[in-house]
Formats: C-alpha cells, structure tokens, sequence
C-alpha cells in the first residue's frame, strides 16, 4: 500500500477505482479523481499548498508534484499523462495534455489542453503553453502545432493504456 501522510490538517483523499503502487507517497492537501494511476517512487507532496489531480490521470514513476507556500498550487485535469521522472511544481496542466519523461514544468507554468511536452523539456515559471502546441528544449520554446484529433487520439490512448496497467496490479 501506497504511503499516505496526513499533514497539517489535510488528508490526501483518492477516488475510485485508483492505482497506488506500493511506494509511491502521498501526502497532505491531494486529492486524487477516479481511475488514477500513481506509479512506483511518485511523490505527491501536499504539505505547503494543494495539489488537484483529476480523472484518469497516469502519474508515471519517479514523478514529483509538490508547490510552493502560500504561493502555487498544481491543478491537472483529465486524461493526463506524465511521464516517467517528470517534476511538475506549482503548475496546471489541462485535459489531455502530456508531459514527456523528464521533463520539469514550473511555478505558475500552464500547459494547455491536448498539448505535449517533449521529453526533457524545461518548462519556466509563468510559461502559457496553448491548446495542441508542441513545447520542447531547454529552456522549453514552441516547436509545432499538433492535429487536435491526433493529440486527442494519441493522449487518450496513452492514458487507457496507463488505466489498463495498472488493473494488472490488481489480479
């Protein structure tokens, strides 16, 4: 079982049908939507402000959220997907957007909906990434616009697949 910390008031909340891997760490202000998976080494660090985590949303290994005091929080919609190693800090990340291993989103960044982060990026504090835009380097810059219907395809597929995964933890 997952490690759940409850911290200055706050215990993190988890919705339906969730995957926790068994050493992910979850603590104070999170709350967690429905079908989510959290995979093995995630830290979820809730203790200086609040992390908002909607459904469906695949949280690969090695991943850390946290935010920074009294001044950002992180708010992910649905049908996300970040990927392996990725540090999100004080950002919101839309429906349907991914975040591609490695990389680092932020303070006060936004990733808009359907778009991607390319691998490695490093995406500055107050950086606005639109809907169905590319973002990679580093410092991260606009590379591409990305076909709706393809990123709406490609994300949702990502995020079924990551749903489908982790039903096998549970056989």
């Amino acid at each position: 079982m997952a490690l759940i910390i409850p911290l200055r008031g706050f215990t993190p909340e988890i919705g339906s049908d969730c995957f926790l891997a068994e050493n992910a760490t979850i603590i104070g202000d999170v709350k967690i939507g429905n079908e989510c998976s959290i995979w093995f080494n995630t830290v979820i660090r809730g203790d200086v402000n609040s992390i908002r985590i909607g459904n469906r949303v695949n949280i690969q290994d090695g991943s850390v959220l946290h935010t920074l005091y009294q001044k950002s929080t992180i708010e992910i919609g649905d049908d996300v997907s970040i990927g392996h190693n990725v540090t999100l800090h004080g950002c919101k990340i839309h429906n349907l957007a991914l975040i591609g291993m490695g990389a680092v989103v932020m303070d006060d960044a936004e990733v808009g909906e359907g778009a991607l982060v390319a691998a490695g990026a490093i995406v500055l504090s107050k950086t606005k990434i639109g809907p169905n835009e590319l973002w990679g380097g580093a410092p991260a810059k606009f590379i591409k616009m990305v076909d709706p219907a393809q990123s709406n395809e490609l994300n949702r597929k990502i995020a079924g697949n990551y749903l489908m995964y982790s039903k096998w933890y549970s056989e």
